[in-house]
């Protein structure tokens, strides 16, 4: 007897309907029928099923702290650091953990079941990174946290930020981080990049900058971390956060960075619902939308995977957890509306995603990881275009959260009574642009 059948889904790739089977944590056979018995059946009705949904963005020590100890009022990236540092004095590691806890089950309820945060570790005590270290303990049953030592304040503008990003990597942090364009001065942020990129390679770790997180033409890190990616052999395991500053370089530089970033390997993260209020700010008409340039980055061959960046906290009071969101954000903000792309949106918030932060392939296939969402969507694209509601959550071959359909029930002369949104679908969805 099988532990559970999934019936009549459809994949990301374009099979379906068929029946997947789940043995202990991994696929037993993909088939259009099994004939077997299992403890328990679910039936997709020829909805989407897809990997987990990952976010390789995030700072889990802020979230949930929207206004605390105030607002931003502003709404710009600057005063939401300010803000962040009058509230870190004020921070507890039972209060980052219990918000933080918080968060993660909001993300387990949406099949965010993979999460890379950064820890601010710019100044002792270290009240951030003790209170992630035991989040990532409780949560390692269902979320996989990847925790990254990030010198909020500047690797060379806090005092003694490298003491601590050291210790923090000492106690047990993932990956290193670093923010070049916020030290005092260009050359800084340039030495800051290839001590970091330095420290990664000496300990064998993933390296994870907010690059260029600015409309500063000027701002040009991402080109020492490529460089620096090449010179250490550091590869996929380097990804380049933000790199807003990118849609503000002029054309000709742009055409020699993106071979560079792709000869690299590194990975790079956009975060649409951040970058497109956060930027842009100090523009009258016509505004920047601040997302990097995502088409160009992908016709490179570069691996682009957006990330949520925050909820309900100092930088940005909206956000859900909805990796869905994000993609539909993207969308919108590249904008990208060809077929093929909507796809790629989906991509980017599953497969491209696990890639950036160096996990197994989660596609569903035979032997894969029995980890994956059932959406009420027939496929990415409609997935997308509704933020589809996750029916059900599994990982490890163990169902995490259920979902009722989103369903709406109408009184209207000579229609039906019941309308499910994902069925309506354009009877052809033939879209050559």
């Amino acid at each position: 007897m099988l532990d559970i059948i999934i019936r009549q889904a459809n994949l990301p790739d374009g099979q379906g309907p068929v029946d997947i089977a789940i043995q202990g944590d991994k696929i037993a056979e993909i088939a259009p029928r099994i004939d077997a018995t299992a403890r328990e059946e679910i039936d997709a009705k020829d909805r989407l099923v897809c990997p987990p949904f990952t976010d390789p963005h995030f700072h889990m020590d802020a979230t949930l702290s929207l206004g605390l100890p105030r607002m931003n009022v502003s709404g710009t990236l600057l005063e939401g650091i300010a803000l962040w540092g009058e509230l870190k004095p004020l921070l507890t590691p039972d209060a980052v953990i219990e918000r933080a806890l918080r968060y993660c089950d909001l993300a387990v309820s949406q099949g965010l079941l993979a999460i890379r945060s950064h820890v601010d570790v710019s100044t002792a005590p270290l009240v951030g990174v003790e209170a992630l270290l035991e989040v990532r303990k409780q949560v390692a049953p269902y979320i996989d946290l990847q925790l990254v030592a990030f010198p909020q304040d500047g690797l060379y503008r806090a005092e003694k930020a490298e003491e601590n990003l050291i210790r923090s990597l000492d106690m047990g942090v993932d990956v290193v981080g670093g923010i070049p364009h916020f030290e005092r001065t260009m050359v800084d942020g340039a030495r800051s990049v290839t001590r970091l990129a330095e420290i990664a390679a000496e300990r064998g770790l993933m390296l994870d900058l907010h690059c260029d997180e600015s409309d500063d033409p000027m701002s040009r890190h991402v080109e020492t971390l490529a460089y620096e990616t090449t010179r250490l052999g550091l590869g996929g395991r380097v990804t380049a956060s933000h790199v807003t500053a990118m849609h503000s370089y002029d054309n000709y530089y742009a055409s020699k960075l993106i071979p560079l970033i792709a000869e690299s390997g590194m990975n790079v993260v956009p975060n649409p619902l951040i970058n497109i209020t956060l930027q842009g700010r100090s523009d009258t008409y016509p505004r920047r939308r601040g997302l990097t340039r995502v088409p160009e980055l992908r016709a490179a061959g570069v691996n682009v995977a957006f990330g949520q960046d925050c909820t309900m906290d100092p930088w940005y009071s909206l956000g859900s957890a909805d990796m869905l969101e994000v993609a539909h954000m993207g969308v919108h903000a590249v904008p990208m509306t060809s077929r093929e792309a909507m796809e790629w949106a989906f991509t980017s918030v599953t497969q491209n995603g696990a890639k950036a932060m160096g996990l197994p392939d989660p596609t569903i296939r035979k032997g894969g990881p029995a980890s994956m969402v059932v959406l009420q969507a027939k496929d990415p694209i409609e997935a997308v275009r509704m933020k589809a509601t996750r029916l059900a959550v599994l990982k490890h071959g163990k169902v995490l959260a259920h979902t009722a359909p989103r369903l709406a029930t109408l009184s209207l002369p000579g229609r039906p009574e019941t309308l499910d949104p994902a069925d309506y679908a354009p009877v052809s969805a033939e879209n050559p642009t």
